[in-house]
């Protein structure tokens, strides 16, 4: 099993990011690899501890894999810098990342005026991991497209 750690740095602050990773509209906008969409209706934020965020992946064409639904679970929440997260998978889903548990470590750090973001994500089968790397980056071209609108308002 392995672990998917990936870091980023997003020209924005610490609060835009935060905002676009917290906010039911805008995680709308940007989450989910170019290809997909999460139509606005299936997000759901509740930002506590024990507190649900939830949203369902689509495919914007048949020719792609289906998506599904995510269920996070929040762990930890300090505001503007860490979001700590679980989701309990089951079936078809356990299977395919290889647990019944998905973890999720989101920190943000300030790095003069931009944000460095760091991502650590898993266990994972150790043949997915690449997958879920390409899934992120992929999610994060459409996430500096939002970040750069955001800063022009």
């Amino acid at each position: 099993m392995a672990e998917l750690h990936i870091e980023r740095v997003f020209d924005a602050p610490r609060e835009l990011v935060w905002k676009a990773f917290t906010d039911p509209d805008q995680i709308s906008q940007w989450f989910g690899p170019v290809g997909y969409s999460v139509p606005r209706e299936t997000v759901e934020v509740d930002l506590r501890v024990g507190g649900h965020q939830k949203l369902t992946m689509v495919p914007d064409s048949p020719d792609y894999p289906p998506g599904g639904p995510s269920d996070g679970v929040f762990d930890e929440i300090v505001e503007h810098e860490l979001l700590v997260m679980h989701e309990d998978l089951e079936g078809e889903m356990a299977e395919l990342f290889g647990s019944d548990r998905l973890d999720i470590r989101i920190e943000l750090h300030d790095e003069n005026g931009k944000t460095r973001l760091v991502v650590r994500q898993g266990p994972y089968k150790d043949d997915f991991v690449g997958m879920a790397r390409e899934g992120w980056t992929s999610s994060f071209t459409k996430l500096d497209a939002l970040l750069a609108s955001t800063k022009a308002n």
